[in-house]
């Protein structure tokens, strides 16, 4: 099983290495990072996860 994530960053992020970076996980859930420490991984199911994010949209 591959278990290798691609990550993604906001085009809002600067050089400066200070963001949030989102994977897919495994099983439909969202896996999120610190990009200054890349080991400390947390994972939302997708669904709340995306409810949370059309949340942010509206305000």
């Amino acid at each position: 099983m591959n278990t290798k994530k691609t990550w993604r960053r906001s085009s809002y992020s600067g050089a400066a290495n200070n963001c949030v970076e989102l994977a897919i996980g495994p099983a439909a859930a969202v896996v999120v990072r610190d990009s200054k420490k890349p080991g400390l991984e947390l994972t939302f199911p997708d669904r709340p996860f995306r409810a949370f994010l059309s949340t942010l949209r509206k305000s």
